[in-house]
């Protein structure tokens, strides 16, 4: 069993920056290189929406529009952590941020592809 579990959240003022990482345990020294991982976010009121993802080890990645350019994802297969690293926040990156384990490898934006999920940090930004 994979468990997933989310640190760095908190609270920091617009234009700050944070980086969130996504620690993964259990049975995983043979597959976690395998797994696409995914960030998603979900603000009070709204829908879980995608935030990025990379795939398996080759390290593509792909986000969503709102954050392109000012959010990278990473990941350190060593260590079985990917990483979100947020710049240029503003109060509309508020939110619940997830991250997520596609077994399958790619890291898509659609939700349902994914197997495993943490249990969320919270991120304010202030204005």
């Amino acid at each position: 069993q994979v468990q997933l579990v989310e640190s760095g959240g908190g609270l920091v003022q617009a234009g700050g920056s944070l980086r969130l990482s996504c620690a993964a345990s259990g049975r995983i020294s043979n597959t976690y290189s395998t797994y696409g991982m995914g960030w998603f976010r979900q603000a009070q009121g709204k829908e879980r929406e995608f935030v990025g993802g990379i795939s398996r080890s080759d390290g593509n990645t792909n986000y969503a529009n709102s954050v392109k350019g000012r959010f990278t994802i990473s990941r350190d297969n060593a260590k079985y952590t990917v990483y979100l690293q947020m710049n240029s926040l503003t109060p509309e990156d508020t939110a619940v941020y997830y991250c997520a384990a596609d077994f399958g490898g790619s890291a898509p934006s659609n939700r349902n592809a994914y197997e495993r999920w943490g249990q969320g940090t919270q991120v304010t930004v202030s204005s």
